[in-house]
């Protein structure tokens, strides 16, 4: 089996160029990379990451990232697609542990992300330095030792890196694109895995690095696209998704809601200072 990478870009341009330098890197190559842009142009002197490199265009505000993930897949030729966040650095066995659960089960496939601090990655990529830095996400389980781990709730779908035949794809029918800007595309995606009966799985060897960026808490910075979708999942599904975030804003006096609320209301907007005072320092890593 050969398998694509599809990234979305919009800016990221140095955590773009380590992606495609990790991609290099990987002991079975890639057949391609996808480029999926959401900005006017493509990003100039791209490093060679050792397979064909394929770009497009998205058109669409706020960020289409459904749309985005859609026609990445749509342009793709390999058999399995390997979704890989444009924050994310691959390891060396990356794209080759996907291969080997996409030959092995049907599925969809997940794999271990570490979040590393700023300043993490030099000019070349040392991944043992990676590994000493890289921190899992608390929310996030140890990864199987070897092969594969079921996974009974497809909620554990994770968007910085994961897997899956382009077949599967197709017939679930891609990413639901009403969804637009930040927030809850992925999350539907999942449910409609699990109502699918589509199996889930954690992935050994198939470990990312997420490089670094400024964290948000609450993500004020998306609080209109997170009210949207968190709004049209509900509508979708019959239950709120995002809910951490939407407990947040609550506690805030933003707005007016609770897991059994049919709705949200709306008691004001955060202000400028608020979404600046939401940016954390750069030793936090998550939200």
């Amino acid at each position: 089996m050969q398998g694509s990478v599809l990234t979305l870009v919009r800016g990221r341009d140095g955590h773009l160029r380590n992606l495609m330098r990790s991609l290099q890197a990987q002991t079975v190559r890639p057949l391609e990379l996808i480029i999926a842009y959401m900005q006017d142009a493509p990003v100039h002197d791209l490093p060679d990451p050792g397979c064909p490199v394929r770009e497009i265009i998205v058109d669409g505000e706020p960020m289409p990232l459904a749309r985005a993930r859609n026609a990445a897949a749509a342009a793709a030729a390999g058999e399995v697609l390997i979704f890989l966040d444009v924050d994310c650095i691959a390891s060396p066995g990356l794209t080759g542990a996907y291969l080997d659960a996409a030959s092995a089960a049907r599925g969809l496939f997940l794999g271990e992300v570490l979040y590393l601090p700023g300043g993490a990655v030099g000019d070349a990529l040392d991944y043992g330095r990676l590994d000493r830095l890289g921190q899992r996400h608390p929310a996030k389980p140890d990864m199987p030792a070897t092969g594969l781990r079921a996974e009974e709730d497809s909620g554990e779908l994770w968007g910085l890196s994961f897997a899956l035949a382009a077949s599967e794809w197709a017939a679930l029918g891609g990413m639901d694109e009403a969804f637009t800007g930040y927030g809850a595309e992925e999350t539907d995606f999942a449910a409609r895995v699990g109502a699918a009966g589509l199996p889930v799985y954690w992935t050994a060897g198939a470990r990312a690095y997420h490089q670094h960026h400024p964290v948000h808490i609450p993500p004020l910075h998306h609080f209109d696209h997170i009210l949207r979708n968190a709004a049209l999942y509900r509508e979708r599904h019959g239950r709120w998704c995002m809910d951490y975030w939407l407990g947040q804003f609550a506690q805030a006096g933003l707005i007016d809601w609770s897991l059994d609320a049919e709705a949200i209301g709306v008691r004001r907007r955060p202000t400028a200072d608020e979404v600046a005072a939401a940016r954390q320092p750069d030793h936090i890593l998550y939200s």
